[in-house]
């Protein structure tokens, strides 16, 4: 599982120790933010389900959803996150379309 912290805003209120990453076994990508008052889980928590989020723009229009938003990524990050689904599935995050992203993004080998 990848976790990398990022900043995640909404509601007037704002969480520099937010988490997102990828989850191998549910096939997901994942974001925890906001420490909830009572329990130890995130009050703010997407992507606990097979599949859920399968691209970042799909986990950004779920937290966009519900008020909060975390754009925009560094673009090595969102590099990564796509490397770290990549992995996941098996299959090179350097060869094909990916690549061709990677390499508008200035971050390829």
């Amino acid at each position: 599982m990848s976790r990398y912290t990022i900043t995640v805003t909404g509601k007037g209120r704002s969480d520099p120790d937010a988490i997102i990453g990828y989850d191998p076994p549910l096939r997901t990508l994942f974001l925890q933010a906001f420490p909830h008052e009572v329990t130890d889980d995130p009050a703010l928590w997407l992507g606990t389900r097979d599949r859920e989020y399968e691209t970042v723009d799909a986990l950004r229009a779920a937290a966009l959803a519900r008020g909060f938003d975390f754009m925009p990524l560094p673009a090595a990050l969102a590099a990564k996150l796509i490397e770290d689904k990549a992995a996941a599935a098996g299959w090179a995050p350097r060869d094909g379309r990916l690549a061709e992203f990677l390499k508008r993004l200035n971050l390829s080998d």
